[in-house]
């Protein structure tokens, strides 16, 4: 399933599938401003089951404050449902970005999508 919205659909693709009753969202294209909106409402949208999300950032090509904001914002809301939230395959660009401000160290960051569901 592929969620565009509006003048999101342009810049960015979230793909839902679950591995072991564990959702991998499949971000493709930048995460900004624009679609922040789209990608909060996939990661906060586990219909009451303990959210165990893995979100693969090896399509994403630019992401800057509002999407630490949105993961910051999922990591609090997963954490207090007793779940958790993970990222694999960040390209170098936004790796780096998840590591100047810390976030590496509050949401586990793995190279593979295989890595983070077995983390």
């Amino acid at each position: 399933m592929t969620d565009t919205h509006g003048a999101a659909q342009a810049s960015l693709s979230i793909d839902h599938t679950a591995v072991d009753g564990i959702r991998v969202l499949t971000v493709q294209g930048e995460i900004d401003h624009v679609v922040k909106d789209v990608l909060s409402e996939a990661l906060l949208s586990f219909d009451g089951a303990t959210p165990r999300t893995v979100v693969d950032l090896s399509g994403v090509t630019f992401m800057d404050s509002s999407g630490i904001n949105v993961f910051v914002a999922a990591q609090k809301s997963m954490s207090d449902a007793q779940g958790w939230l993970r990222m694999a395959g960040a390209q170098a660009s936004v790796l780096r970005l998840l590591q100047l401000v810390g976030l590496d160290q509050v949401i586990g960051c793995h190279s593979t999508v295989e890595q983070a569901l077995t983390a």
